[in-house]
């Protein structure tokens, strides 16, 4: 039995100004004032009664919640971002002073410049009210925490409450509305902010100064990194997950790992010792250019494209039968500007581990809509391999998921699914007559995805174009390099590297993302000491800014002797 070495808390490690605990946080803002005006600028998914508790002795406190447009003219604000769909919204285009009522703004500015008692202003958009002598503190939240409060009824959107709505709606909210909001109000305060609090532990406070902050963020964008993994259950969830990177046993599965999506994992800083949690979408905004090169942010801003995630049915189940939206159709109905194109490599696989995928040749396709539609009313059993090729599927395999194509991994499967970022844009299909975690159905989009689904992509074309496209590209002392994709409609292009000596490899202006497919450890090293020695483990995922430039991979201390293999993803432009 092999010892699990994945490192599920990676972290940039530095020295720097922590403070831990209220009363020392408070302690050391009083110090600091030099004014009367204390903004608390906050995320949401933020316990705001936390924060209010903890600063209410300081001063006179002001929620900016109490200076919001009201809860209805909010939400007939954005009904049309929020739609009526019950997954899938609209990408918003407000700013946060469409939130907000401007005479009450006014009302507060005129009371700051007439009072000289302390003033302590709490909430979203608190900066929005600092003078010029204010001192400004931001209360960020990673996205994953906020999920997990979501599915605890425990906190507030923007200008609403909707604890009580089902998790599907707070979580479109947010995706929709809510954090494209608060990332570009972000986006313009980072150089504003004094401190910085990390509450996702509650009761458990932690704050870092200005110049510790920008000292993180900077050390992490010119280093290899990975941001911190989160792992989920899932209807048709695996084992396999559970020993690899040594998770609680006692769950009943794991099927989600996502280990590089920026826009919903963690940064960790470690600063003296102590960890400090902060999005890792506070790198892409504040680094885009480093992080991604320019050619790629050229043409995604601040976006981060690449997804990497692990999807385990492993002991487990078939994922849903589904289908991926086109461009086109991404960009009319939802306002994204690309799509999830996606391919799935397969990390470790079972003697029957198959891969649905693509249509099958001379299929009728009203027949077989009709059968999905006959499907989702229930008490029909759709035939999925009267339809859809099922292809069995072995370690290492490599298959590519253009948008429009129908698809799913089946049981017994390892799966590290390569793709661009957007993430909740699947149009499921069919889902076995199985339930949610919640013991309800899960939602079937039958009629959004006839209207995807590419009828060309049949068995021919599947292996043609979308069957381990394999292909060596340059071979060297004790490496191999293959080309494995994606699809030419996918802008992600793939490498793998089979090697047990040095590979050099280039950003060539472009971020690299990596997972370690085979081998226990392998270290990442500059030529001209530009970065620290970084090690990496099995199955982690990580990242090479596009500032790094050349660097090299090679196996390393347990690994040291062994074949290592890793697969690379990068933007082609």
């Amino acid at each position: 039995m092999r010892k699990a070495n994945y490192d599920k808390f990676p972290s940039t490690k530095f020295s720097g100004t922590i403070i831990q605990g209220w009363d020392a946080i408070l302690a050391q803002l009083k110090r600091s004032m030099q004014g009367h005006v204390l903004c608390i600028d906050t995320y949401t998914g933020v316990y705001e009664t936390e924060i209010i508790n903890a600063f209410s002795g300081m001063g006179t406190v002001i929620n900016t919640r109490d200076l919001m447009k009201s809860e209805s003219e909010i939400r007939q604000m954005t009904d049309s971002f929020m739609t009526d769909d019950v997954l899938f919204g609209y990408v918003t285009n407000l700013k946060m002073a469409d939130f907000f009522c401007q005479e009450k703004l006014q009302a507060v500015s005129e009371q700051l410049s007439t009072t000289t008692d302390t003033i302590i202003i709490i909430g979203i958009g608190a900066c929005q009210l600092a003078t010029v002598d204010a001192l400004k503190v931001y209360v960020d939240m990673a996205r994953w925490e906020i999920q997990q409060r979501f599915r605890r009824h425990e906190v507030m959107a923007l200008g609403v409450d909707n604890r009580d709505d089902a998790v599907s709606i707070q979580y479109k909210r947010g995706l929709f509305i809510d954090w494209r909001v608060l990332d570009k109000y972000k986006d313009k305060l980072f150089d504003r902010i004094d401190w910085w609090i990390d509450t996702n532990v509650a009761g458990e406070p932690k704050m870092i100064d200005k110049a510790t902050f920008f000292d993180g963020i900077e050390r992490t964008s010119q280093t290899p990194f990975r941001v911190v993994p989160f792992f989920d259950p899932a209807p048709w969830g695996g084992q396999w997950m559970k020993e690899v990177c040594d998770l609680d046993r006692s769950k009943a599965n794991f099927g989600w790992c996502f280990d590089c999506v920026p826009e919903e994992n963690s940064l960790l800083f470690e600063v003296n010792g102590i960890r400090f949690e902060l999005p890792s979408v506070d790198l892409v905004l504040l680094k885009s250019r480093q992080l991604l090169g320019e050619p790629v942010e050229a043409r995604f801003g601040k976006d981060f494209p690449i997804r990497f995630d692990f999807l385990d049915t492993m002991g487990g189940g078939n994922l849903s039968l589904q289908v991926h939206p086109t461009t086109q159709f991404i960009r009319e109905n939802f306002g994204m500007y690309y799509t999830q194109d996606e391919s799935y490599y397969l990390l470790d696989a079972g003697e029957k581990a198959v891969v649905y995928l693509g249509l099958k040749e001379g299929i009728d396709k009203d027949a077989m809509i009709a059968d999905l539609r006959k499907a989702q009313k229930g008490g029909f059993v759709f035939d999925a391999e009267k339809y859809v090729n099922k292809i069995p599927a072995k370690k290492h395999d490599h298959f590519l998921i253009p948008g429009g194509t129908v698809h799913c991994s089946g049981s017994e499967s390892m799966v590290l699914e390569i793709s661009s970022t957007p993430n909740i844009f699947t149009f499921k299909l069919w889902d076995w007559q199985r339930l949610g975690l919640d013991g309800k159905p899960r939602p079937i989009n039958v009629e959004r995805g006839k209207d995807v689904i590419d009828w060309g992509r049949d068995t021919k074309y599947v292996y043609e174009h979308l069957r381990n496209q394999f292909e060596v590209v340059a071979e060297g002392d004790g490496w191999v390099e293959e080309r494995t994709g994606l699809h030419r409609n996918e802008f992600i292009e793939t490498r793998r590297h089979t090697f047990t000596k040095p590979v050099t490899h280039h950003t060539d202006n472009g971020v690299n993302v990596f997972n370690l497919l085979e081998g226990e450890e392998a270290i990442i090293e500059s030529p001209t000491n530009a970065f620290e020695p970084f090690v990496v483990h099995y199955a982690e995922t990580f990242i090479i800014p596009a500032c790094v430039g050349e660097y090299t991979i090679r196996p390393y201390g347990l690994a040291e002797h062994q074949q290592c293999v890793t697969i690379k993803a990068y933007v082609r432009c």
